[in-house]
């Protein structure tokens, strides 16, 4: 029987020279860098490990070198080198298998070695600055620690590290940039890759939705599982509420219905609730379009820790909000949620069976691969901006839209108004 063919595949040729005096990649500022050198030792001075991907650096010498990736028998990367680094263009997790060989006797490799996490220490590296994203990742980190019983580190930001060190003894958190693990056999990174990145992320997130993309990156089950949270959060407010929020990082994300708003929660104080605005920021907005908080809704905005926050969704007998982070927050809470968003598919987010969409305008160009999202650009309307249309996704979104929704939740949860139950 002939032995399997293997192919060359998925190096770059600037990966399949190894020029002297190779420098490392420059560092990301989204993620706290790998470290400089190697943290593993190999034979006759050779340095490897899986921190971004797979790395050697080999000391001066007459070598041939391969990564290959396990599981398909590929070799994704050959070379013969004097000396330098060999990195993958993969950082995803690859089950690699790294070689080197002395040209000089080719029978055996010097090194051999193929990537084990067991009881090693691993970092997965979460960027800052977001809520939401991390919400929807963290599960996947834990998967990811008991399929291979590493030894997990996972880095965040500050806020979130304090809300789930707790409720995962098995994993170490740390606030970025500060990390505990200061020489990792392999790292992560977990987040959004823009530009049809494929090396960070092995499939699109707009393909895959914002959440199971973690678990593409880190090679578990994709399906979706909200974070634990703290069990015993206090109860402040007796009367039953509902929570709201209506703010976002860009327009796109907001429900731009002018109408909107205010008619969903003159409902709900018809109803008997009451209506609690959260939004991080009472007013929001730039050059000559901002918001406030709906003019009858109760005022909670503000920079509050995010287990006050987790507290009073929990309680709350459903939330609606946007694609943002306040809705996973009530997710993860075990809250419902009325989720209203027209620039996103309903795949991109948690499951809810009470999303709002009109896809009878213009929607879901956050994932459409035929358009990139602009960070910088607060009015970023891809298809439209400057037209009458733009923003159309959400404006189609009528206040009757929402409270139907809202309806079907309470009658599906047999949600008494809480003016009935008085009676």
């Amino acid at each position: 029987m002939e032995k399997e063919a293997k192919t060359t595949a998925g190096s770059t040729p600037a990966e399949n020279t190894a020029p002297e005096n190779t420098s490392a990649p420059a560092p990301d500022p989204f993620f706290i860098p790998p470290p400089a050198e190697p943290t593993q030792k190999g034979p006759r001075g050779i340095r490897f490990d899986f921190n971004d991907g797979a790395r050697i650096k080999l000391p001066k010498g007459d070598w041939h070198v391969q990564i290959e990736d396990e599981d398909s028998g590929n070799i994704l990367f050959a070379c013969d080198a004097q000396e330098g680094w060999a990195i993958s263009s993969k950082k995803y997790f690859v089950p690699f298998r790294l070689r080197v060989w002395d040209k000089k006797n080719l029978d055996k490799p010097v090194l051999d070695h193929l990537l084990d996490l067991k009881n090693k220490p691993v970092l997965i590296k979460f960027p800052v600055g977001t809520l939401g994203d991390i919400i929807g990742w963290l599960p996947y980190a834990e998967r990811f620690q008991q399929q291979h019983q590493c030894r997990l580190e996972c880095s965040m930001a500050e806020n979130l590290k304090d809300l789930y060190e707790k409720q995962y003894p098995a994993i170490k958190f740390s606030a970025a940039p500060k990390c505990k693990t200061e020489k990792p056999y392999a790292s992560y990174r977990v987040g959004l890759f823009f530009k049809g990145d494929t090396d960070h992320q092995p499939y699109d997130f707009r393909q895959v939705g914002l959440h199971h993309t973690a678990g593409y990156i880190l090679g578990v089950d994709p399906q979706e599982s909200a974070p634990r949270l703290p069990e015993d959060l206090p109860r402040e407010i007796a009367e039953p509420y509902v929570c709201i929020a209506t703010k976002a990082t860009t327009l796109a994300k907001m429900w731009n219905n002018g109408y909107g708003w205010d008619l969903v929660v003159d409902h709900l104080k018809k109803l008997g609730y009451r209506v609690l605005c959260i939004d991080k920021e009472r007013i929001q907005g730039l050059g000559h379009v901002w918001s406030q908080i709906p003019h009858d809704a109760e005022d909670f905005t503000g920079d509050r820790p995010l287990l006050e926050r987790t507290a009073m969704l929990r309680h709350a007998e459903f939330f609606v909000g946007l694609s943002s982070g306040l809705s996973w927050l009530a997710w993860s809470a075990g809250t419902p949620v009325v989720m209203i968003s027209g620039f996103t598919l309903p795949t991109n987010e948690f499951t809810t069976p009470y999303r709002v969409i009109n896809t009878h305008a213009c929607h879901a160009c956050w994932n459409a691969m035929d358009t990139e999202f602009d960070h910088k650009d607060y009015f970023w309307c891809p298809r439209h901006k400057g037209t009458e249309q733009a923003y159309e996704c959400t404006r189609a979104i009528t206040g009757k839209q929402v409270i139907n929704v809202i309806e079907r939740l309470r009658q599906d949860l047999q949600l008494t108004a809480p003016n009935e139950r008085k009676k």
